[in-house]
């Protein structure tokens, strides 16, 4: 309820008969509320305090030089501390004879599938095994899943794992667990932080004067005429929002490491990186603002501020920097209070539209069915195959295709073992079953549906789905209000200018028609042109759309490697590309009407510019259509080709000139990058 207490009001419930208590008892009972009905992962997960004091517990630290010892084939082998049960353990910390993050061999219990607990060696840290008592002794849960070092995260993994092995009853009595045990090693650790943690990476300076020199050859080119001032503004937001991230990746690495000095003794972790790496507290986000540069500003209006704020909180900022920083911290705290009332309606309407959406059968029967693949994104996957296919029902036969044998039959409702065996056996695409192609007369039918998430088993006839969705999507609604008011208005934008090979294969263009400029560059003219790569087998791992103007790094059919750039373009600009060579001509390009030169104050130069028709009277009622036709070069005037110009492009050659095949006759400007809010 996000309720404090500095005078938030509440209503109190009694259920007073014995049918209000018993339904409370049942439905509204944490311990009945395990998982959560949004997205079927647990709520009831640790935070702050106890995941800072679990992920101290499982840390492994390096104590003295490592000593080996040779086995008789002649390999080596780490010499450790050897155990023969937690007792012993105990005993050991008790004597000071081991820390919580010494590496150490112990026996520990494990259950096999018939329930027999027998000791199993492993290496592991006295830390690690304190939190392997609260583990439920299960084959399905082994000793290894806490066998690591533990973020919040992790931790809700291992709950979700006990919960569907286990049951209810074992993950309640574990989450208690957990939660002492945590409160508990994070009050003995003691872990704090001073100033001197925030760590100011020294490639700082070298990084900002090399991003001022970028911005300077910017401002340069715009001053010569060579580049329109949206595109000065988009190249030079792109470098200092490149340049923070480049100083908060340094700063990361420095806070992270933990040199081992002479003894062989590991420096203890830093403690603002343990806050922020657990889950506990603080995300790299907050940590850059305090040791990195604070970086681009926001105006209210969503814009970005040019000049970025160099200067962190550690060193401070100068009266400037403070002053463009007030905009964002300003608008956050309006907004909030503002949007808090939009969400409450948000959820409001939605229920409204949702409610009559109800599981009404068990089996609607349709053949239709939605194609599921991985999402990607610039190069890295944003969600799994598996991550989108779980808990649906397949519509048909998913196969292996290496082997042609079926891994999962049609009809099934996908559970994590199956969805392991599908992402194991590299399938790229699955059918499923999803309440869009639902065919039920009324409401939706359990098949399309899937799984209950707040149960982890198939959907019941009556479920109200419909409510359960809106109040999903609504409750995060009022979170992600806050959000901004917590960064403090610092910008945050992705440009995507390039595209990267994530698997290994053979690169195959798509209904993509090329040209070669006379730079050697070979262009793309395709609207929407598919790049694929083709794996060995003949599978295809990845497709990527590319826009109109993309520059090809490889030809049709070559091999290319993980991580090799297969093409770029640039994200702010639409170029018009001529594909052959010839004589522009200008058509219903009148000056005043529907072209006109605008002068650049700050640099003096003109610039051509397809604006709205302005014609008054009769001149109106003809419609003009700024274009652009091509004439082929030779005998009589042949037009080759036409280009339409959109209002608000810029020319970049004059009427009568001679042009050569790729090169760009005008150029569009593509949206301004901006914040934009979440609402």
């Amino acid at each position: 309820f996000n309720a404090d207490f500095d005078g938030d009001q509440m209503a109190v419930h009694v259920p007073l008969s014995l049918e209000a208590q018993l339904e409370a008892r049942v439905l509204m009972m944490s311990t009945n509320n395990i998982l959560s009905p949004a997205n079927g992962k647990p709520i009831i997960v640790p935070s702050q305090d106890m995941v800072l004091g679990i992920y101290y517990l499982s840390m492994e630290r390096q104590e003295k030089h490592p000593e080996y010892l040779e086995n008789a084939d002649g390999t080596k082998v780490e010499r450790l501390q050897r155990f023969s049960d937690m007792a012993e353990v105990h005993q050991a910390l008790e004597t000071k004879a081991v820390t919580l993050h010494t590496k150490i061999i112990a026996r520990v219990p494990q259950a096999d599938e018939h329930g027999k607990v027998a000791m199993q060696r492993f290496e592991t840290t006295p830390g690690r095994m304190l939190i392997g008592e609260c583990l439920p002794q299960n084959h399905k849960v082994p000793f290894d899943i806490i066998n690591r070092l533990l973020t919040k995260r992790e931790i809700a993994d291992v709950i979700d794992q006990v919960y569907r092995h286990t049951g209810q009853k074992d993950t309640v009595l574990f989450a208690d667990a957990i939660m002492s045990l945590g409160f508990r090693y994070a009050f003995k650790a003691g872990i704090s932080f001073g100033k001197d943690d925030m760590i100011i990476p020294d490639a700082k300076v070298k990084m900002v004067d090399e991003t001022k020199e970028l911005v300077a050859g910017y401002e340069q080119q715009y001053q010569d005429g060579l580049i329109t001032q949206q595109e000065k503004y988009n190249k030079v937001i792109d470098a200092w929002s490149k340049c923070g991230d480049m100083v908060a990746d340094a700063m990361m690495a420095e806070i992270k490491a933990t040199p081992i000095d002479a003894d062989g003794k590991e420096a203890q972790i830093n403690s603002i990186y343990m806050m922020s790496h657990s889950g506990a507290r603080g995300s790299p986000a907050q940590m850059k603002q305090l040791a990195g540069m604070r970086g681009l500003m926001a105006k209210p209006s969503g814009e970005i501020i040019e000049t970025p704020i160099i200067s962190n909180f550690k060193e401070g900022l100068t009266v400037l920097e403070y002053f463009n920083s007030t905009h964002g911290a300003r608008k956050g705290l309006a907004d909030t209070a503002l949007k808090t009332a939009n969400s409450g309606y948000l959820t409001r309407r939605l229920v409204d539209v949702s409610q009559d959406c109800v599981i009404t059968e068990e089996d609607c029967k349709t053949e239709n069915a939605l194609e599921m693949r991985a999402i990607v994104q610039g190069g890295s996957v944003i969600a799994s195959l598996g991550e989108r296919i779980l808990g649906r029902t397949v519509a048909e036969d998913v196969l292996n295709a290496a082997t042609g044998e079926v891994i999962v039959k049609s009809g099934t409702l996908l559970d994590e073992a199956m969805v392991v065996d599908i992402e194991a056996a590299e399938v790229q695409s699955a059918k499923i079953r999803s309440p869009l192609v639902c065919q039920a007369e009324q409401g939706v039918c359990a098949s399309c549906y899937g799984r209950d998430l707040a149960r982890g088993t198939p959907v019941n006839i009556g479920e109200a789905v419909g409510v359960i969705a809106a109040q999903s999507i609504g409750e995060p609604g009022t979170q992600l209000t806050m959000r901004t008011f917590h960064i403090g208005g610092a910008a945050q934008i992705n440009e995507t200018s390039h595209l990267e090979a994530i698997s290994e294969g053979r690169v195959e263009f798509r209904d993509m028609p090329t040209i070669t400029d006379k730079r050697g560059r070979v262009l793309s003219l395709a609207r929407n042109g598919e790049i694929a790569v083709i794996d060995a087998e003949g599978r295809e791992r990845e497709m990527h759309k590319v826009p109109y103007g993309t520059v090809l790094m490889f030809k049709h059919g070559d091999h290319v490697k993980i991580g090799d750039r297969i093409a770029e373009w640039d994200p702010f600009t639409l170029p018009i590309i001529t594909e052959q060579s010839g004589v522009v001509k200008y058509q219903d390009l009148i000056e005043g009407i529907t072209l006109e030169e605008q002068l650049d104050d700050a640099t003096g130069i003109a610039q051509r510019v397809v604006t709205e028709n302005r014609a008054t009277g009769r001149k109106k009622k003809e419609d003009l259509r700024p274009r652009m036709t091509l004439l082929a070069e030779g005998e009589g005037e042949t037009e080759a080709a036409r280009y339409m110009l959109a209002p608000g492009t810029t020319l970049s050659v004059e009427d009568g000139q001679t042009v050569e095949a790729g090169d760009i006759v005008a150029r569009a400007s593509r949206e301004a990058a901006k914040t934009r809010d979440i609402t």
